[in-house]
């Protein structure tokens, strides 16, 4: 980790929740002369050390996006490592997050999903059910769109149930529909390797959060990273549609 010391910021400036884009592996690997999966591996480290920092500096929640619906369209061999690799992540680290008092939740669809990897998750789930020290939500075969277009079919049945008056569908009663409607509303989306978009990442959560594209690539960034990127934060003038 690179030395420096985590800034003195008042605890109203430090976001609840940080959503992050985990970019760049591909090109870490590549740079080194490494297969993609090198990287793949190499920033499982980085996203360790992000949230030992994200619990320093006082963070609630953090959403990270393992792996997005849009990811199946890459070759086999690296969609059959991710599965793997996601599962194993989940099942080497469980009893080092239940000891940290971090809460594991999965986010995404099952469709498609290994069941070696649901189950993995699910597990963690129940063994870190009562931690409240920080909410990791794994985003594991996830899409913003698809998470809108789930929840609108799940209320539309109900709607037809009788369970739900369509004429009464706030945003509040939408929101339960979505994969977690326990999470927070994102305060800082944070994207690593310099590109300059979402990804179809938590599109609904997102829609006050301030945005912080980084131009470091996943496998290099660490704790300070998230600690320099919450600075920028905490200097945001947040109006939330207000003058």
């Amino acid at each position: 980790m690179k030395s420096m010391k985590m800034p003195k910021i008042a605890a109203e400036k430090i976001p609840a929740h940080v959503a992050i884009v985990m970019d760049g592996n591909g090109r870490w690997a590549k740079e080194r002369g490494l297969p993609r999966t090198a990287g793949h591996e190499a920033g499982e480290a980085a996203l360790f050390d992000v949230i030992e920092g994200a619990i320093q500096i006082g963070v609630k929640e953090i959403s990270a996006y393992a792996f997005s619906t849009e990811n199946w369209r890459r070759s086999p061999d690296e969609v059959k490592f991710l599965m793997g690799f996601n599962r194993d992540v989940i099942r080497r680290r469980r009893d080092e997050m239940h000891a940290m008092g971090v809460r594991v939740r999965w986010v995404g669809r099952p469709k498609r999903l290994w069941s070696s990897v649901i189950n993995e998750l699910e597990e963690a789930e129940t063994l870190t059910a009562k931690n409240k020290v920080l909410t990791l939500n794994m985003c594991v075969n996830y899409g913003g769109r698809s998470e809108i277009v789930d929840a609108a079919t799940a209320l539309a049945k109900d709607v037809k149930r009788g369970k739900v008056s369509a004429e009464k569908v706030t945003e509040k009663i939408f929101a339960k529909y979505l994969d977690q409607p326990q999470m927070r509303d994102v305060d800082l989306f944070l994207r690593s390797s310099g590109e300059l978009r979402t990804s179809n990442f938590l599109p609904w959560q997102s829609v006050y959060a301030e945005f912080v594209f980084m131009d470091v690539l996943w496998p290099d960034v660490d704790r300070t990273t998230l600690w320099k990127a919450i600075e920028e934060y905490s200097h945001r003038d947040r109006r939330f549609g207000k003058a």
